[in-house]
């Protein structure tokens, strides 16, 4: 089939079509995305600052909190503007790239928690070993591969995604742009399209889960040869991981994990995805986090100083 595309630009749906639902949703929607922004930004200080957070887990989680900026920016600016315009548009151009951004953070983020589980696996099984096996060279490959990893998978996805002719309808019943919506408006059979992208961001999404949820099985193992102390900070640590993941992959191995089909429920669970769980990262991460929080009180104490010079 000839591939004619004669749309320039996207109608979206958005979230909710009732006006009261969308100004309570601006109002949380925005104070999440400021949370975020500035939860993540402050980690991301306190890290780079701080000379007690110098060991490879919080080398990866600046970058964590790096990509949930960026993630959750792809997305959320443009939601909490359209939850007050009636009219909700996004060109051709700008829909294949939130497409192209919000798949390259998002598997970024996949295989950065994938290398922060391997990280607390090597730390807690292989004490001994830990400082030569995870070093700075072999943190900066691994951060880099997450980056690669990403950037590969989000080209996959684009590119399958543009080839695909739209000749009308344009309006696609998201707040944003996503394969799946996308492929409902393609003027050609989709289903080769659709196992595409179950075999990529679902198995991606599934794979690591289950490398993650080995990874802390092989933990929690191992803690039973620990001191009591010791087993109960590793857990602390590891609990705070799980949580993520488990917030993180759910929704995607839902989104993704499946057919080109669309439920009504995918709204919903997108925005847990791309917006919650990004603001949850830095609040999980600083709440069960000693070491985090003294050295946030040392930033704090070290201004209040200088303030009073």
């Amino acid at each position: 089939m000839e591939n004619k595309n004669n749309v320039t630009e996207f109608i979206l749906r958005g979230l909710t079509q009732d006006k009261t639902v969308a100004k309570v949703c601006f109002s949380l929607f925005l104070v999440f995305y400021a949370t975020t922004i500035l939860g993540n930004l402050l980690i991301i200080i306190i890290i780079k600052t701080s000379e007690q957070l110098n060991s490879p887990m919080y080398f990866f989680l600046s970058y964590l909190s790096f990509v949930d900026i960026s993630y959750s920016t792809v997305a959320a600016p443009k939601l909490i503007y359209d939850l007050l315009v009636e009219k909700k548009t996004i060109s051709f151009v700008g829909c294949i790239a939130q497409l192209f951004a919000g798949h390259f953070f998002g598997c970024a983020e996949i295989f950065l928690l994938t290398v922060m589980a391997y990280d607390r696996c090597i730390a807690i099984c292989k004490p001994l070993h830990y400082t030569n096996t995870v070093n700075k060279h072999v943190c900066g490959w691994l951060v880099a591969a997450s980056w690669v990893g990403g950037f590969v998978h989000s080209v996959v996805q684009t590119l399958q995604t543009i080839q695909l002719p739209f000749c009308g309808p344009n309006e696609i019943d998201h707040y944003c742009c996503d394969v799946h919506p996308l492929l409902k408006l393609a003027c050609t059979d989709t289903y080769i399209p659709g196992v595409i992208v179950a075999a990529n961001s679902g198995v991606i999404s599934l794979s690591c889960f289950v490398v993650l949820i080995v990874s802390y099985a092989v933990i929690l193992v191992s803690l039973r040869r620990r001191s009591s102390e010791g087993r109960l900070k590793a857990l602390y640590t590891c609990t705070s991981h799980i949580t993520v993941v488990v917030l993180f992959f759910g929704p995607c191995i839902f989104i993704y994990m499946r057919p080109s089909t669309t439920f009504p429920a995918d709204k919903m669970v997108s925005v847990f995805y791309t917006i919650i769980t990004p603001m949850l990262n830095p609040l999980i991460y600083t709440l069960r986090n000693e070491e985090v929080k003294n050295a946030m009180k040392k930033l704090w104490s070290r201004k209040v100083k200088r303030s009073e010079k």
